[in-house]
């Protein structure tokens, strides 16, 4: 077995740790949004630390000082997101929480249109047509029971995500690796202040804080680490099909341990929105395995950035 099935197999696993987050938030019982995503973001920086320590046999201080404006821009981007995917948790379904931070990757494909300037297929506006209205179905359907604000959180968390994205893609030719440490550091930091300004404190009971830690050391630290080593051996389109094992284990562990169903509008809208995403990663694979022609062109073809 190559390096092509392990890297399969470490995105999958990443899929796994990634989807605990829903079911490990439920769990919490009296830490509030702000102090959740303080001790997860707090966790998540020293798992990064002691990654980057290891890796590099020294403190990582001067590394995080050099970053560059890339990694800064990227980690307020992730922090944005780390913050949001916790609101939505505590406003709305796990479900509808995945299901609608899943439309990041077609956001991502817009924003790269516009800003890198990257050609967007007809297979993917198509598919982003079909997405958009099993998000329309999701969102009414979270509207009449009461979990409107938990989507547009979740809405808000794939825009801030796929932003989070495009700037990787810019950076692409540097070490972005520290960025996901500066995002625990400043989802932290405004997690905090909040926490205070708020007068809501950052004492909270023992258990809460163990789920807090696991949730940023085990459920983001080492769901991004499988998914970094795993995805340099996996074509990018296969990413979006081997991610969805996140998207489909989170609603099972939470209805399996909290008793949590998602309603019809979820499975209506949810079963669209795979539809689309299963459609462009299969279309995207279908692209890179089609035939070029043998035959050389009699005057040289234009190089598309």
């Amino acid at each position: 077995m190559g390096w092509s099935f392990w890297g399969r197999a470490l995105v999958m696993l990443s899929g796994l740790f990634f989807s605990l987050g829903g079911v490990l938030v439920r769990l919490i019982g009296e830490a509030s949004e702000w102090q959740i995503v303080f001790y997860r973001s707090l966790s998540l920086t020293v798992t990064i630390l002691i990654v980057l320590a290891v890796r590099q046999r020294r403190f990582p201080a001067a590394s995080l000082a050099r970053a560059g404006a890339a990694n800064y821009i990227a980690g307020l981007f992730s922090a944005i997101t780390f913050i949001g995917f916790i609101f939505s948790l505590k406003h709305t379904t796990v479900a509808n929480t995945l299901l609608l931070m899943s439309t990041a990757s077609f956001m991502a494909a817009v924003l790269g249109w516009l800003v890198l300037g990257e050609r967007v297929p007809r297979v993917t506006w198509i598919t982003m047509i079909v997405a958009t209205a099993g998000v329309a179905a999701m969102v009414g359907g979270g509207a009449s029971v009461g979990g409107l604000a938990g989507d547009v959180y979740a809405l808000l968390t794939a825009f801030f995500y796929a932003c989070y994205v495009i700037i990787l893609r810019r950076g692409r030719a540097i070490d972005m690796v520290p960025s996901v440490c500066l995002a625990g550091i400043f989802s932290a930091l405004m997690a905090g202040g909040m926490a205070l300004i708020q007068q809501q404190g950052l004492q909270i009971p023992g258990r809460d804080l163990l789920l807090c830690t696991i949730l940023g050391s085990v459920q983001l630290g080492c769901g991004f680490l499988l998914f970094t080593l795993g995805s340099r051996h996996v074509p990018a389109v296969e990413l979006i099909l081997l991610a969805l094992t996140e998207v489909i284990l989170a609603p099972v562990w939470v209805g399996l341990f909290v008793g949590e169903v998602p309603g019809r509008f979820t499975f209506l809208g949810g079963g669209i929105l795979l539809v689309a995403i299963i459609g462009q990663a299969l279309a995207g694979t279908r692209g890179l395995r089609r035939p070029k022609p043998n035959r050389r062109p009699k005057t040289p073809a234009p190089i598309r950035e």
